[in-house]
């Protein structure tokens, strides 16, 4: 299979680049998925398989005017045109899509459920599954907590461990972390073993807790003597303008994937080995 990878420069995108090393991965003056025409002039003669890793992801920021044109642009309007070149030329479309498009009041979350966004960036990710839904030949694949190479939480914890800073955590939003290796991995599982199409929840595997237990997890594997100090999302941004609503159970369900005989890793592992990486980088 041929793979184009869109969004080549996020933490996805650059996990993708290291399993597909022959994958082409056209930068913005090749193909701007944002514009039509750019997207209609692309040559998709030399791909099989398209693979959409771009995303806006600032979750409070798509609560603002203008960032909230931004998310709508990226995440459903540029999916619009990726599904259309899709058809057109008889393509596979893998697409990430996110927790966000629930409102965390079911626990866990199946494949299933109805969506249910609370904020802008969720129902903007919501209406570009709705799109990608529509072709015969696609792999919606939903996660959460997400982790790889750029900023995320588990490089911020570790930053703050080094400082000796004893953060406060939110206790009351519950889930799994996903790593950009796994999430890769159920990827190439489902491409390669041709499994039915439609949408599969992959996260790593593993008890859901939250993120003040990760905090500790991360200090523990990282021999950090900080301590941790539980609050809830409502106290955490209490007073902070532009808070964007967040679902508190992200939880998924995963017995569709390793129905595929996909089995996921549980999140404890793969966080030792990420921490033991970034300790000696």
């Amino acid at each position: 299979m041929k793979h184009l990878i869109v969004g080549a420069n996020g933490q996805l995108g650059r996990a993708l680049k290291a399993k597909y090393p022959d994958a082409i991965a056209a930068d913005v003056s090749e193909l701007d998925i944002t514009d039509q025409a750019s997207v209609q002039a692309f040559d998709w003669s030399s791909v099989d398989v398209i693979l959409n890793a771009a995303a806006y992801t600032n979750v409070d920021g798509a609560e603002a005017d203008e960032g909230r044109l931004a998310a709508w642009k990226v995440n459903a309007t540029a999916v619009g045109y990726l599904a259309a070149a899709a058809r057109q030329h008889n393509l596979t479309l893998v697409h990430i899509s996110t927790d966000y498009v629930f409102d965390g009041s079911q626990n866990p979350h199946t494949e299933t459920e109805s969506f249910s966004p609370l904020s802008a960036y969720g129902a903007s990710k919501a209406a570009g599954d709705l799109l990608v839904g529509q072709l015969p030949r696609h792999y919606i694949l939903r996660t959460s907590w997400v982790i790889g190479e750029g900023n995320n939480f588990v490089r911020t914890m570790l930053g703050l461990g080094k400082k000796g800073i004893d953060p406060t955590v939110v206790a009351d939003q519950v889930g799994r972390l996903t790593f950009t290796s796994e999430l890769v991995r159920a990827i190439d599982h489902l491409l390669t073993t041709q499994a039915t199409a439609g949408t599969y929840n992959a996260t790593n595997d593993g008890e859901p807790v939250s993120w003040a237990d990760i905090t500790r997890h991360i200090f523990k594997e990282a021999d950090f003597k900080n301590t941790v100090t539980d609050t809830t999302t409502a106290d955490y941004y209490a007073g902070k303008p532009g808070i964007a609503p967040r679902p508190l159970q992200s939880t998924l369900e995963l017995a569709k994937i390793t129905a595929t005989d996909f089995t996921p890793t549980d999140w404890q592992v793969d966080l030792k080995e990420y921490i033991a990486k970034e300790l000696v980088s």
